[in-house]
């Protein structure tokens, strides 16, 4: 299977605090890639390096094939292009409609893109995540469950090959965590997306991912099935899955 994004051997220090320890990954294309692991355990440093956000101390990060590392500005922009990102709080501007916030990227964004283009596309996402009749809504109108859906059909607006989700069940009831994570697999289903989920909520993980790279201390312990990984020897990733599965 032809390979999204390889994160190669990559460290990362801030100071004195080692945050990542010779990581290395592979997302392959069209799968959905949970990186789970604790709070401060460096999973979402591992995202920014997989945008340009981030540059390693050494080692590699390829996107199709591309190492980004050395690449300057108007190329990293130009390679983000490939991405859409859905924010951990779904981050929509409240002053806005549910058609204007998926619109935003395209609208403001350096596509050059005619206005009937921007309708059909806002209509067609909106209408395929089940948000039709919610255009003309504003945020304060919505469930939660709906406005991560409004963030998904903003992520995809710009037609992207790889979403990345940012703890996207955090703060979600049990029915809206549910929702979303249906929203996480429709949207490799129905738009045959790449996806990388950041995510310390352990129910979700095993229900959307094909793969599970627990990252623990910055370095990644198990990379694994959902499947195998709840067999993990490993004591940390032991002990962190007791939590969830003593309930």
């Amino acid at each position: 299977m032809p390979t999204a994004i390889e994160v190669i051997n990559i460290n990362k220090t801030f100071g004195k605090h080692h945050v990542l320890h010779g990581v290395t990954l592979t997302v392959e294309e069209g799968t959905t890639r949970v990186i789970l692991g604790g709070s401060g355990s460096g999973k979402t440093v591992i995202m920014k390096h997989m945008i340009g956000l981030l540059k390693p101390d050494s080692g590699e990060v390829r996107v199709f094939g591309q190492n980004i590392v050395p690449l300057k500005q108007d190329a990293l922009v130009e390679m983000r292009k490939s991405f859409g990102m859905v924010f951990q709080q779904a981050a929509l501007f409240d002053s806005m409609s549910v058609f204007d916030n998926v619109a935003f990227p395209l609208v403001e964004g350096a596509q050059k893109v005619s206005k009937e283009d921007i309708k059909r596309r806002v209509e067609e996402k909106l209408s395929i995540l089940g948000l039709g009749q919610a255009m003309q809504k504003f945020p304060s109108e919505l469930s939660g469950g709906m406005r991560k859906r409004v963030g998904l059909a903003r992520a995809l607006v710009t037609e992207p090959k790889i979403v990345l989700y940012d703890e996207p069940t955090t703060g979600l009831d049990p029915i809206t965590t549910d929702n979303v994570d249906q929203m996480i697999l429709e949207a490799k289903q129905k738009f045959g997306v790449t996806s990388v989920v950041i995510s310390h909520d352990i129910a979700s993980a095993l229900r959307v991912a094909d793969r599970v790279a627990f990252l623990h201390e910055g370095t990644i312990v198990e990379d694994t099935s959902p499947a195998e990984l709840r067999k993990s020897q490993h004591p940390f990733v032991k002990k962190f899955l007791s939590t969830w599965f003593d309930k």
